[in-house]
């Protein structure tokens, strides 16, 4: 509806399309000719697509015949599967769909297991959406599904599992749909429903913030707010809002506070 009542807004920007002028022009830009490997095929479409369904039903169905469909693993792989098909933006877009059913619905972690998954992913190199992995192997773990003796088995286990999961579906977009991206480019129709898509995101990762924000600096166990999580956390404001800080620095420092004040007692 936007695209139509104004293409211009929802359109790729003169900006994105215009060649940079600073250190020459890129070695692949939106004016390169498409190569032949890149271009649509509906033949090769199909391939991917069957190879995927493959490597998808298959570790899926040996999980069934083990544990059955509401096994853990199961249940798991049926979750994290549906979180890799249908979210959208990253992983800030992801985690309030993964929170609602690792969290609210399973029960494989509490809110403030999830907190620290986020400021592990935050804090470690990797992309973010490696927090799965950290969700499925507390619950995992914590489920013990292969008996107590064996929790940290389980746990390595769910998390080898919910990778495999989750990645599997983003090869399957890149091999199979980078191509159709490309026939597609420049299309209004496409432009308008992703300029839409990437407006619901901001709203999404806004959710996400005010909602880790409260469990923070409200901690459930406490009288009142956590008056030193939310000192640190106007302090990271500030560095980087007002003093310019890149976000690598100011983890740093968050990290650094976060020791000083465990080594001497304010925090538990």
């Amino acid at each position: 509806v936007g695209g139509r009542l104004r293409p211009l807004a929802f359109s790729p920007s003169a900006a994105a399309q215009a060649p940079s002028d600073g250190g020459g022009d890129a070695l692949l830009n939106d004016h390169s000719p498409i190569p032949e490997h890149a271009r649509f095929n509906l033949w090769r479409l199909l391939r991917v697509l069957l190879v995927g369904a493959a490597l998808w039903a298959l570790p899926m169905g040996l999980l069934m015949l083990w544990q059955g469909w509401h096994g853990p693993l199961t249940e798991m792989a049926w979750f994290f599967t549906k979180a890799a098909l249908l979210t959208f933006g990253g992983a800030y877009a992801v985690l309030p769909y993964v929170y609602q059913g690792a969290v609210l619905q399973y029960g494989w972690l509490s809110p403030l297991q999830m907190i620290d998954g986020l400021a592990l992913g935050e804090s470690t190199p990797g992309p973010l959406i490696m927090v799965v992995v950290f969700v499925a192997f507390l619950g995992g773990y914590q489920g013990a599904f292969l008996g107590a003796d064996q929790a940290l088995v389980g746990g390595m286990l769910a998390a080898l599992m919910v990778c495999w999961f989750t990645f599997l579906p983003s090869f399957l977009f890149v091999l199979g749909g980078a191509p159709l991206i490309e026939a597609t480019r420049g299309e209004l129709r496409l432009t308008a429903a992703l300029t839409g898509v990437s407006a619901a995101v901001v709203g999404v990762i806004v959710n996400l913030a005010l909602y880790f924000g409260w469990h923070v600096f409200m901690p459930a166990d406490a009288a009142g707010p956590d008056w030193l999580a939310l000192g640190v956390g106007l302090v990271a404001a500030g560095l980087l809002f007002g003093r310019g800080w890149t976000v690598l620095q100011t983890l740093l420092l968050g990290a650094a506070a976060g020791l000083l004040l465990g080594w001497t007692g304010l925090v538990p």
